[in-house]
């Protein structure tokens, strides 16, 4: 069933996952306060979190990375092998480089710190639900302080004219289906272009592929929340 059918429904379906009960229950607090969103399940370590994604669907899932028996990460990436249409968002208190980039690279939806503000929080969940990127203000900072500073070994191939129109519509947050109606191309076709886009910038993820852009000039710094897919 594809996401954009979650639209119709009034509450926004939510999982929690992480191993500490008193955290869960905190963050269902949090949550339910939004009107519009409703824990349906937890989850106390990464396999019962993929045993109760299967069962539910959630629209979203709310994810800690270090749990037992499995990972945030993990999960993730069996979510999208298994159940591409459910968001990813990530919770956590980690903020190193290398947590972040594991968690773009599996598929994450969003990475927000355990330190967010609630209504941050609840923002990053209906950003998710939307089909849209929900990162951590300071993880942005970071990861586009690391792009500006990284060494370029190898300089990226130039991208052409369509390739350009996709990345700039991604980084407004469309989706592989809104760019191609924008487009008039097939969802394959913007699939193919964001292919290439990622090989010419040296990117792994479609956040990557827009903070690589804006580093270059090529798309403006002020460019909107990016739609993972």
């Amino acid at each position: 069933m594809p996401k954009s059918s979650n639209k119709s429904k009034t509450r926004i379906r939510v999982l929690l996952a992480d191993d500490h009960h008193i955290v869960r229950a905190g963050i269902r607090q949090l949550l339910e306060t939004a009107k519009d969103i409703q824990v349906i399940a937890e989850a106390g370590d990464g396999e019962e979190a993929q045993a109760l994604i299967q069962k539910h669907k959630p629209d979203v899932a709310v994810l800690d990375i270090q749990m037992p028996k499995a990972s945030g990460i993990e999960v993730t990436r069996w979510v999208r092998s298994h159940l591409p249409e459910v968001g990813v968002l990530i919770l956590t208190a980690y903020d190193d480089d290398p947590y972040v980039m594991a968690v773009l690279q599996a598929g994450a939806n969003g990475y927000v710190l355990k330190t967010a503000q609630a209504d941050d929080l609840i923002q990053a969940v209906c950003d998710v639900n939307e089909g849209k990127s929900a990162l951590d203000p300071n993880i942005t900072r970071k990861l586009m302080s690391n792009l500006f500073k990284r060494p370029e070994t190898i300089a990226p191939e130039p991208l052409t004219d369509r390739e350009l129109d996709v990345l700039r519509l991604a980084a407004k947050g469309y989706t592989n289906k809104a760019i191609g109606v924008q487009l008039n191309i097939s969802d394959r076709t913007v699939q193919g272009h964001l292919a290439h886009i990622f090989a010419k910038l040296h990117a792994v993820s479609r956040t990557e592929a827009v903070m690589r852009g804006v580093s270059l000039g090529l798309i403006p710094q002020s460019a909107g929340q990016i739609a993972e897919e």
